[in-house]
């Protein structure tokens, strides 16, 4: 049987019924990555989070995805704001302040994700167990499909990031990490738009394995 070589892509699949993540089908939501969240994380290290909140950002940017960006406590003068950069990746999104903790309870918040149209909601906050878990539970009750980037977050310990998973899935949540994001929407290496992950990739991994060496991991984390 004579193998033909395989170099076109296959078509690519209606957004709106697309049960995967794809470019027009999602928002990209951002919860306090503020230098007081980030002192009391302890489940990840900073730089292992920066790495994958970046690369979040350098994907929606490359993909066009729709982000909304929040923080607690600005305004109150009590916080600071998003880090810069992570802020330098996100040319042209304005931070959404707040005064409480579960961000789908600001209005002005729930109204950037409704006004993207979109329900399926990826997202990252610190920490996982209260500005993740919160919202997540919040919009998965309003019918929203919400998958929170499990290698983009932290919580003040270990057993209170992993519960609040835990809490997450069995509430219906659909955890991904920040690389399986950017192959969902990429799908197809034949097509123009690869070089958008490409890209990511080439930035990615080389501070991945930097970080891994650093950190005297085996890469797995």
């Amino acid at each position: 049987m004579t193998q033909h070589p395989k170099t076109q892509q296959e078509p690519a699949r209606d957004p709106q019924q697309d049960h995967l993540l794809s470019p027009g089908n999602c928002v990209l939501a951002l919860i306090d990555y503020q230098p007081e969240q980030y002192s009391t994380v302890t489940s990840a290290s900073r730089e292992r989070i920066d790495l994958n909140v970046i690369g979040l950002a350098k994907i929606a940017h490359a993909y066009d995805i729709p982000v909304v960006l929040s923080t607690v406590g600005v305004d109150m003068g009590v916080n600071s704001g998003t880090a810069q950069a992570i802020r330098d990746e996100l040319p042209g999104v304005g931070e959404i302040d707040r005064t409480g903790v579960n961000a789908w309870e600001d209005a002005e918040f729930r109204a950037a994700v409704e006004a993207t149209g979109r329900t399926k909601v990826v997202i990252a906050g610190l920490w996982t167990e209260v500005c993740l878990t919160f919202p997540t539970l919040d919009m998965l009750a309003a019918g929203y499909e919400v998958y929170p980037v499990a290698d983009a977050v932290g919580g003040i310990s270990p057993v209170a990031h992993d519960r609040a998973f835990d809490r997450m899935i069995a509430a219906g949540a659909s955890p991904v990490t920040t690389i399986s994001f950017g192959g969902e929407l990429m799908r197809n290496w034949a097509r123009p738009d690869a070089d958008n992950l490409r890209g990511v990739m080439q930035w990615y991994f080389p501070r991945k394995q930097q970080l891994d060496e650093a950190e005297g991991v085996d890469g797995r984390g």
